[in-house]
């Protein structure tokens, strides 16, 4: 008798929808909090040399040690910090959730935030327990202290800043919480090249402290690289759950050499800052919109039938991301991702469209 999904899947796996990634084809896209800027002609031009005298018959250096000192220099790693690279940081998340799984290990996280840490956990087969922030989105500590206490999670992660929200938790929280845990607490700093603060010298203080970085938001989305540190003992125990080449070649090369050039990605990080300042002024003054503050490339605002909105973007071309119906606390919200001045121009000419239709 031939089976069937329902005979075969996890209930919990069935009941997950696919991490959703909408046609942007023709749109002005703000949706995915990408870096808007292409990498300067002559870096472009090095890496076209580079791809075409790269081994693709070869497999990929396994552990990726010259990529690994390139991270090192540029992120200012401490010495005694062991790095693991992933297929971005999703692969990191996977890795973390599938090593933690002891009977009754449960993942924590608060919410709303990144969605991949609830669906990769439940993937995983590891009990997610999420801890509501507070209405202004800030760390509800006590709530958030009596979770980790009754759970006892093995693996707590936290997002700084915070995607959707766009906030930096108060970093002595934070603290807190990973003073209390009792397993591996992971601070998520996809965004840090917008945000100005780090964990990253705390690693040293905290033995059960891991930080995860990717290049995605800053400029490297299609390349797909996610870094994770902390101290040797933990790496060495992740990198067993590691996938062989899991970093292609093409990825190495890259990632290399565009981090020798260090200052575009910095200098591009900067430019989007600046443009974070003025959409957000500019959103202010739009009657009906409320926009929240943002240490991100990205700005979460609500507004009154927000999916109408959505869609009225849609219409005129403009593509962004609702998250209304996700999370009470994002009722009537959607976010926005920090692009060009020609594309945020686009977005607010579009939004006051929308508004007055």
């Amino acid at each position: 008798m031939p089976k069937t999904p329902e005979d075969v899947i996890r209930d919990e796996v069935r009941a997950l929808k696919a991490y959703p990634v909408p046609d942007a084809t023709g749109m002005v896209k703000l949706d995915a909090m990408e870096n808007p800027y292409p990498l300067p002609p002559e870096l472009r031009g090095r890496i076209a040399r580079l791809v075409e005298q790269a081994a693709l018959n070869r497999y990929p250096d396994p552990s990726a040690p010259a990529l690994k000192e390139r991270l090192r220099r540029v992120f200012g790693v401490p010495d005694g910090v062991e790095l693991l690279l992933g297929n971005g940081s999703d692969e990191l998340i996977q890795t973390l959730a599938l090593a933690i799984r002891k009977p009754g290990a449960a993942v924590l996280g608060v919410e709303p935030s990144f969605v991949m840490f609830r669906m990769i956990a439940t993937a995983a087969g590891a009990p997610y327990v999420g801890v509501d922030l507070r209405d202004d989105y800030s760390l509800d500590i006590e709530k958030l202290l009596g979770a980790v206490e009754q759970h006892r999670p093995g693996l707590i992660f936290i997002a700084y800043p915070n995607n959707p929200t766009g906030n930096l938790f108060d970093a002595g929280l934070i603290e807190r919480v990973i003073e209390a845990a009792p397993g591996l607490v992971v601070i998520d700093e996809a965004y840090h090249g917008f945000a100005g603060q780090s964990f990253l010298p705390r690693l040293a203080a905290y033995p059960n402290l891991l930080v995860m970085r990717t290049l995605s938001k800053l400029g490297l989305a299609g390349i797909r690289l996610g870094v994770l540190m902390g101290a040797e003992r933990w790496i060495r125990q992740l990198d067993k759950l590691r996938l062989p080449y899991n970093v292609n070649t093409l990825t190495q090369l890259i990632a290399a050499v565009v981090l020798e050039y260090g200052s575009v990605l910095t200098d591009q990080a900067a430019a989007i800052k600046l443009e974070r300042g003025r959409l957000l002024g500019e959103l202010r003054r739009v009657p009906r919109v409320t926009a929240y503050p943002s240490d991100a490339n990205f700005i979460l605002f609500r507004v009154s039938e927000a999916e109408r909105i959505f869609d009225g973007l849609k219409r005129r071309g403009v593509l962004i991301k609702s998250l209304h119906g996700s999370h009470r606390l994002l009722a009537d919200c959607l976010r926005v991702t920090v692009g060009t001045p020609d594309e945020n121009t686009a977005f607010l000419t579009a939004l006051t469209q929308t508004l007055n239709a």
